[in-house]
């Protein structure tokens, strides 16, 4: 933590408290974080701050993503979907775009202009990215894109939108291409419906539509057609880090919430806490959220030595959003009937909790993948 660090936290503690924990409820209700959100964030430099300055970024490295991931854990946000923007779309530009690219784009990501989403998920594909169905076919100087994607997050305000498709719809992952849409510049793109979900109410997830959508060549992600296979693969480490982040400072809350709740309720006369049984769980997950603090600090470390493994990844997303998932449900069974209600945190943390399971490759995925490395 150095001062640097330190003053990027205080900011963005700050801004959690004030421009985002007092919305929370509102947000879920409506479906969607304020579109103002992104530019009050983007003005005090919490959009893209581990990208160099030269494209409008905080010249930080990803200790600053992982600090404002902890920041909106700590406030129960899961709405705001700032650390896909930040920290995964962002990056595919800054690892693979051209540097006109990079100047065209990552200033806006930085400034809250542009929301910035990624498109992999279709209705008949999820975790088996080489075998998307959406096309992008050559067709003079544009690519001509066809498809329908769906569960994207940041869907409804997204300006910008990376999207997965085949430039060879005979190849499998040798057909994948990375293709930047402006959406206000795409005729023929569509919104679908901001899907409603089990959790995660506030985040606008999304369907989106691609009807014979053109964009120019120079959109493409990489120095030719058929890399994106290769470059999801290698920018999935990372955002798996950002799950297990994000799952880890969900179950330091949720323990947090529970501790403070079993010392003040009263059951037969006594604080719920002082129950053998309560003391026994809490002092299980409290040890299980340490290792956990501990698995994403090491992974992290890794990542910022440019040695964090698909595998080692895989460990952390797994192993932590499934504790993330029964911790909340322990937690929601200590608060008895009031967990269950919404307007106990501990409801919406445990809502929350389920789909990190799914997103990022589904926990048996990581598992599928780890056992190949055996």
């Amino acid at each position: 933590m150095s001062d640097e660090l330190r003053m990027f936290q205080d900011t963005a503690r700050r801004f959690m408290q004030t421009e985002v924990a007092p919305h929370i409820a509102r947000w879920d209700a409506q479906g969607h974080v304020d579109r103002e959100l992104w530019h009050k964030a983007g003005a005090l430099g919490l959009l893209c701050p581990s990208v160099p300055a030269a494209y409008g970024g905080g010249d930080g490295n990803f200790a600053f993503e992982k600090v404002l991931i902890e920041e909106q854990a700590r406030v129960g946000c899961s709405a705001w979907g700032a650390s896909l923007h930040n920290g995964i779309v962002a990056h595919y530009l800054l690892a693979y775009g051209s540097e006109a690219q990079k100047l065209e784009w990552l200033p806006k990501l930085a400034s809250g202009e542009l929301v910035g989403a990624i498109a992999m998920t279709e209705p008949g594909t999820g975790s088996d990215l080489q075998s998307v169905r959406t096309s992008a076919i050559a067709d003079g100087d544009d690519y001509v894109i066809n498809g329908q994607k769906v569960f994207i997050t940041n869907g409804q305000q997204a300006g910008l939108v990376i999207v997965v498709a085949k430039t060879d719809p005979n190849e499998k992952a040798k057909g994948v291409s990375l293709l930047v849409v402006e959406t206000d510049r795409a005729d023929g793109f569509r919104r679908g419906r901001n899907l409603e979900k089990v959790g995660m109410h506030g985040q606008d997830t999304s369907e989106l539509f691609f009807e014979n959508v053109r964009v120019p060549k120079a959109n493409l992600l990489g120095r030719s057609e058929g890399l994106g296979f290769v470059q999801l693969m290698e920018q999935l480490p990372q955002e798996r880090l950002i799950v297990a982040l994000g799952a880890v400072g969900a179950i330091e809350l949720a323990l947090d919430l529970t501790t403070a709740y079993v010392k003040d309720r009263k059951a037969f006369g006594k604080r719920v806490i002082d129950f053998q049984n309560t003391r026994f769980k809490l002092a299980e997950a409290r040890t299980e959220a340490m290792l956990g603090r501990v698995l994403v600090e090491r992974c992290t470390e890794l990542l910022l030595e440019k040695k964090l493994d698909a595998v080692t990844a895989a460990m952390a997303k797994y192993w932590t959003t499934d504790k993330q998932f029964e911790i909340a449900d322990l937690c929601l069974q200590l608060h008895g009937g009031y967990g269950y209600m919404d307007e106990y945190p501990i409801s919406r943390l445990w809502r929350d909790s389920r789909v990190q399971r799914i997103y990022g490759g589904t926990n048996e995925i990581m598992k599928e993948l780890i056992g190949r490395f055996l």
